[in-house]
């Protein structure tokens, strides 16, 4: 493929994405800025490179969970963990429909929602074949509302004197990516950071059975179900970096690659993108975002400090 002049700020940050020095929301919206400006090359297949790239980043993910940490966790909290995702993906669906929102965009930003942000959307989309447009929408929604909670939780933690343990575990509940539950765990307190992080971890583990339900849900009636089965390689890699401790410096290393993959997918996403599509969209993806959010916020809040 020749490269045009135009198509080397591609290259430039393709390249910048492969260093920790570029966040997933921002090498979303750098995706987003070439694609409108017409600096995209249009002879690359971006949609199977993103697909066969999340597969592969998901997978590596799974070495950086530590199963003993997050059964244990997931062991002590079952209860609030099991009704907080339900409760999300059920009254997603349905606040979608009542919204008239397109059902596979509702249920990757309700995915998002109930367990732990793009890693879940990422993991979702393609067990319920979802194509590039929904991805990014569910994406960009969660994107933003993360941005919001890194700053607008410490501030309602401290308006309402939460102590660290209520903090961090309305945090881990409550905001999707684990980047911006850590984010804001650190800014309230350490004891907050160690909660929230760890109960974050466990929330993760619910990647797996999310994905199968989920493509059992959006199994055509003509075909048998699809089986995403990177998620198989997924529990896998977990098991395997718990069965072998001794290579934890391998799976580190696997894990942060794959965190890098990640944000590369996400640019490549963004570059899918148009002004056009999001005309198309509407408003409707980040208001059900918003109002989905706002639901788990209040009733996870309300339930941890009338326990």
């Amino acid at each position: 493929m020749t490269l045009h002049a135009k198509h080397i700020p591609f290259a430039l940050v393709l390249g910048a994405c492969l260093t920790p020095y570029i966040s997933s929301p921002t090498a979303l919206l750098l995706g987003f800025f070439l694609a409108s400006l017409g600096w995209v090359p249009t002879q690359l297949p971006i949609g199977k490179m993103t697909k066969k790239l999340l597969a592969y980043s998901i997978v590596g993910l799974g070495f950086g969970i530590p199963l003993q940490q997050a059964l244990t966790v997931t062991g002590q909290g079952i209860g609030l963990i099991l009704a907080s995702i339900t409760g999300t993906l059920v009254f997603g669906t349905l606040i979608a429909k009542a919204m008239g929102l397109n059902r596979t965009t509702g249920h990757l930003i309700a995915s998002g929602t109930a367990i732990c942000g793009g890693s879940a959307i990422a993991a979702v989309a393609p067990a319920i074949n979802a194509d590039d447009d929904q991805t990014a929408l569910a994406l960009g929604t969660v994107f933003v509302l993360n941005s919001v909670a890194l700053f607008l939780f410490p501030l309602i933690g401290h308006t309402l004197h939460l102590d660290q343990h209520t903090f961090g575990t309305w945090a881990a509940i409550a905001i999707h990516d684990t980047s911006s539950v850590v984010g804001a765990a650190s800014a309230y307190g350490e004891e907050a950071l160690k909660t929230a992080t760890t109960l974050k971890l466990a929330r993760a583990l619910w990647i797996v059975p999310v994905a199968l339900i989920s493509a059992w849900m959006f199994r055509s009636h003509s075909k048998k179900i699809t089986i995403p089965y990177f998620i198989v390689f997924y529990c896998a890699a977990i098991g395997v970096s718990d069965a072998l401790p001794q290579f934890e410096g391998v799976y580190q290393a696997i894990f942060s690659v794959a965190k890098q993959a990640l944000v590369v997918c996400l640019f490549l996403i963004g570059c899918s993108i148009s002004v056009a599509r999001l005309k198309a969209s509407g408003p409707k993806p980040l208001l059900f975002g918003v109002i989905l959010w706002t639901l788990i916020s209040t009733t996870s809040l309300s339930w941890l400090l009338t326990r």
